[in-house]
Order: structure tokens, then sequence, then C-alpha cells
């Protein structure tokens, strides 16, 4: 599914360069094709703000190309920001009266930084709510990843997360647990994804309020769940959008704020995710922290390095899910759904399980 490049956002530019197939405007609204038009919240804070822009622009753009996306960022009142990255949002980011406004058929919200003990303490929980309550009346689906699962869990499903005793951080082995839903078709039924975050919400809170569980991990605990309709929402607990090199470079921004006294212990080794030729060079990395030449150096020599056993997965889900979207949703972007499809029910998989 080709994405068009409708404005001059950064992150096309970006992924262009990376050989990655975009249409130009003029292309677009000369092919007879048809549109989906997804939001995207990004929550991120300033140093990924970018990078988070361009992992979940490549998802959706490696999608078969059965239509044309038009692709929204957008961000939130409450969110911290340095000037930089506010005149950047402010140049590049849509506004949402806007987006509410001409409607949308798909949503995607990402994680974001927390520094209150509930989500609803946070500044930025009023404006997120908005969204959330507008969306889950007006757009086909929501996509979540990681803090914006545990956000929308507690706004729509009362679940409260849980504080794990350590971070949760690392590449852990999954299991489809639900190999016919829609969402996991063609996808392997054992694969890998990385996990990053302080919080839990279990497999018993889910299913206790009706969710269904799609994947989770012994070690992980759950990756994706569904919402009781098995499509308005789907819920991330990690990180499919990330690059090879994400954890790499959470771990040596650690590093550093333990070299510069900004936490007390050193940062745990991300688990499952350096491998025995790299695992030395990250002991390393960590060893150096005082000195940025150096830490940077090694950075440089782990990032070709470090592997990636997650892309194809988190590819052939967006793939389904879009598709989905696509089957389902209304050509009137005001509209949620075609005439005849059941929005209690929108796969019409309920009646056969």
């Amino acid at each position: 599914m080709p994405i068009v490049a409708h404005n001059k956002l950064p992150a096309f530019a970006d992924l262009q360069r990376q050989g990655h197939d975009l249409l130009d405007v003029d292309h677009a609204i000369h092919q007879d094709i048809r549109e989906l038009h997804i939001g995207f919240l990004n929550m991120m804070p300033d140093a990924a703000l970018r990078a988070t822009e361009r992992q979940f622009i490549r998802l959706v753009g490696a999608c078969n190309r059965i239509v044309q996306f038009y692709i929204y960022p957008f961000s939130l009142p409450g969110l911290e920001r340095g000037e930089k990255a506010q005149a950047y949002i402010d140049e590049h980011y849509a506004r949402f009266d806007d987006l509410r406004e001409a409607g949308l058929d798909a949503l995607i919200i990402t994680g974001a930084n927390v520094a209150n003990p509930s989500l609803d303490q946070e500044p930025f929980w009023e404006p997120l709510v908005e969204v959330v309550d507008w969306a889950r009346d007006n757009v086909t689906s929501i996509m979540c990843s990681c803090l914006a699962t545990h956000a929308l869990l507690k706004r729509l499903h009362g679940i409260e997360r849980v504080p794990l005793p350590a971070k949760k951080w690392g590449v852990y082995p999954h299991r489809v647990t639900n190999k016919h839903h829609p969402l996991l078709r063609e996808v392997n039924t054992r694969f890998d994804a990385p996990h990053s975050r302080f919080n839990d919400i279990s497999r018993a809170q889910l299913e206790d309020s009706g969710l269904s569980v799609l994947a989770e991990s012994v070690e992980g605990g759950v990756l994706l769940a569904a919402s009781p309709d098995q499509f308005r929402v789907i819920y991330f607990q990690g990180h499919p959008e990330y690059d090879a090199c994400s954890l790499l470079r959470e771990y040596k921004r650690e590093v550093v704020r333990h070299a510069n006294g900004e936490r007390v212990d050193p940062p745990p080794l991300p688990e499952h995710y350096f491998t025995a030729e790299t695992l030395p060079m990250a002991r390393e990395l960590a060893a150096a922290a005082g000195d940025p030449d150096r830490v940077a150096e090694m950075v440089a020599a782990l990032e070709p390095l470090v592997d990636n056993t997650w892309g194809d997965t988190a590819k052939a889900i967006f793939n389904n899910w879009l598709g989905l979207v696509y089957r389902v949703t209304h050509v009137d972007r005001h509209k949620v759904f075609m005439d005849g499809v059941d929005p209690d029910d929108p796969l019409g998989v309920l009646g056969s399980e």
C-alpha cells in the first residue's frame, strides 16, 4: 500500500532516501485507487519523536498495495516539549480538531514517558481521553503501542497496570495463542518481539474484562490483545515498531545516565538482545560510559551487528490490520463501517468461536 507524501513531513524524505516507495500527491490523485486516512498520535519524547514517525510509517508502507495511505501525525497538549521539538510539531503535525472534522479510517497511538504513579495524573491524560473517546465512536480501528495500551485499557475497561519488580527490557520469544484470528493470518506461530516497560497488564486481567489475548511470552508477558469485538482496539504491550538498534540506543542512554549520576545502579543488559559476538562490546560500552567519544565509537561499531528478529512479524500484523480496516471501513470517513457490518462483531468472527 503506497504511502502518499502529501506534505513536507521530513519522515517522508527520510524513508525515500532509505529506498521505501512513496507517492507524491500529483501521482496519487491520478491513480484510481482507494484511500485510507490514518491518524498517528505521537506521544514519544522529543529525542524519539522523529524516529518513531519513521518506524510506524515504515510499517504502514510495507503493507500490500491495494490502497493509498494518508498519514497524519499529531500530538497532545500536556506533553512536555523543548522549543525545537515544539517548532517541528507546529510546522509538520496536524491539529486534532482538524482531523476530527475531516474524519479518520484508523488511528495509531504510540507510547510515552510518564512521571506519575497513576496515568490519570499525567498532564496529557485529559487530552488523550478526548482523542480516545472520539476515536472509539468514529474510527474503524485503533492500534496502540506500550504506554498507549495501558492508558486505553484503563480508560475503556478500568484495568490498572501493575508495577514490575524490575524493568521488562529485551527481545522475548512469543507464541500465537489464537492462530485463527484474522489479525494473525500467515503470522509465524513463534516469533520474537521487543519490550521496554516498567509495568504490566496480565492475561488474567485482560480476559476478566472480556478481551482476547492473541500472543504472549513466558518471560515477556502478553504482547498482543484485541478488544471484546476483536477489532475496534488492538493492543500491543511491546514495541513492534522498534528498529534493530532501538534497544542499543536505550542501553547507551542509560549507561550514560549512570555515568552522570542520574541513576544510582548501572543498567542491566537488555535480555536476549546481544549475541555472543556483541555482548563483550556492550559491556565495553558500559565501562566507557564516562568517555563520550568512546561511547559514540562503540555504538557505531555495534549498530551494524545487532539483529532485528521481529520486523517481519510486525509487518505481517500491520498488513493484516490495515487490510481488515480496508475491508470493513466506509468510503465516507465520517462513517465507521460499510453498510451491513455489525459494529459489535465487525470481522464476523464471534459467532464462529
